[in-house]
């Protein structure tokens, strides 16, 4: 059984799922993925979209679904009995499955661990107690689990196995002066937070450098009416002004009554589903929510912006809790800011364009892209998805030749 709350995990868990049918194809999996998993070959009992959610406030609104969910994951659990229980990521879920296996004789392997290195350290209490083995995708991880003693592998960070950046295709269209990708996120929170910011953002560089084009990557599992009824605002009225007078000025010229730019907006904005691969190849710059794509933004060498807004009861106990500097995966492995981090109260749509327009320089992007190239080699080989298959096996057998 794996359990996946989010869809990085699906992703991850998709290719976890592949390497244990390489490894035994009879393997029966089932638990809680997205889309990704089930194609890979794992039983959806049920679906990430019912669980994705980020901050204190947003998940007490889906409490009940999430109360629900966890009652059937557990009768689930008892029902199955399975071999090994695989938890990726969302702790705050998975921990508690994790407790409901233990009296069950269930073995646990925490892949994609909870990041206790910067908060709730508290968790590390309940990690030694209920779960069995922790495979770690952050070498610096190591020695906190050491100091522990908690069973523990450094298995490497499994998005050095999800694509060559070299080999993909890029999206170019020929005439752009630059492109720039817009991830807003996974979740629908995000979208209703970030979407029309970076929309509002993209208007204000187009003033700036008319060439520029915008290409958007929407999530899967987002809600694709919310995602839709604030795109086309922007790319359906051809014109987005301000403009209180009937001004005939049109395509970023100056109207001479207001001062203010009118800029064409019809289908200013691409929007590419799944996937992020081939956006990451062919941008200049990114715009990203903070999360596992700005760390996959960085293995593709692309200087980003990382922006996040939640509800300030959320961010006022984030930063109450929260025990490290910057919120960007590269950021925290390089111990400094490789990449500008525009959040809350900076995550605004002036302050956004200044800080593209001002990477968008060849000098300052191409020292960020040099920088960007040592991250690999920081985060371990390619293969983590097979060295926790393998050790996914190795706890079954065990866990068979106990009983």
């Amino acid at each position: 059984m794996i359990i996946a709350g989010e869809p990085s995990g699906d992703l991850h868990g998709a290719n976890l799922v592949k390497a244990l049918k390489q490894r035994a194809p009879k393997t029966e999996i089932l638990g809680i993925g997205g889309d990704t998993m089930a194609r890979a070959g794992m039983k959806l009992l049920f679906h990430i979209r019912d669980l994705s959610v980020m901050g204190v406030t947003e998940v007490l609104l889906k409490m009940q679904t999430i109360a629900r969910v966890f009652r059937g994951m557990k009768d689930q659990l008892a029902r199955c009995s399975p071999d090994l229980l695989i938890l990726i990521d969302y702790p705050g879920f998975n921990l508690k499955m994790a407790a409901a296996a233990r009296p069950m004789g269930i073995p646990v392997l925490y892949y994609i661990s909870p990041k206790v290195w910067a908060w709730k350290m508290s968790r590390l209490k309940k990690i030694k107690k209920y779960v069995d083995h922790v495979a770690l995708i952050f070498p610096f991880e190591a020695p906190l689990y050491r100091k522990w003693k908690i069973p523990h592998t450094f298995v490497g960070h499994p998005l050095l196995d999800c694509h060559d950046p070299g080999l993909l295709p890029a999206l170019k269209s020929g005439d752009e002066v630059f492109t720039i990708a817009l991830l807003p996120g996974s979740r629908n929170s995000e979208i209703d937070a970030l979407l029309e910011i970076l929309l509002n953002a993209s208007l204000k560089i187009k003033q700036r450098i008319p060439g520029v084009r915008f290409l958007i990557s929407c999530a899967t599992n987002v809600d694709m009416d919310r995602f839709n009824s604030i795109l086309n605002h922007y790319n359906s009225h051809g014109q987005i002004s301000h403009c209180s007078l009937a001004c005939p000025q049109q395509n970023l010229k100056t109207c001479p009554g207001c001062r203010n730019f009118h800029i064409n907006t019809k289908d200013l904005f691409q929007v590419f589903h799944g996937n992020v691969s081939a956006i990451l190849s062919s941008a200049h710059v990114v715009i990203a929510a903070s999360g596992t794509v700005s760390l996959e933004a960085a293995l593709f060498r692309v200087p980003t912006i990382i922006v996040y807004k939640m509800s300030w009861m959320s961010y006022f106990l984030a930063r109450l809790f929260v025990k490290i500097e910057y919120v960007g995966l590269a950021n925290i492995i390089f111990g400094q800011q490789v990449m500008p981090e525009l959040l809350q109260g900076d995550a605004t749509p002036e302050k956004i364009s200044e800080k593209v327009i001002s990477i968008l320089n060849d000098s300052v992007r191409g020292a960020m892209e040099k920088r960007l190239e040592m991250l690999p080699a920081l985060l371990g080989g390619k293969g983590a998805s097979q060295r926790v298959a393998a050790l996914a096996f190795d706890m079954v057998k065990q866990h068979c030749n106990c009983k």
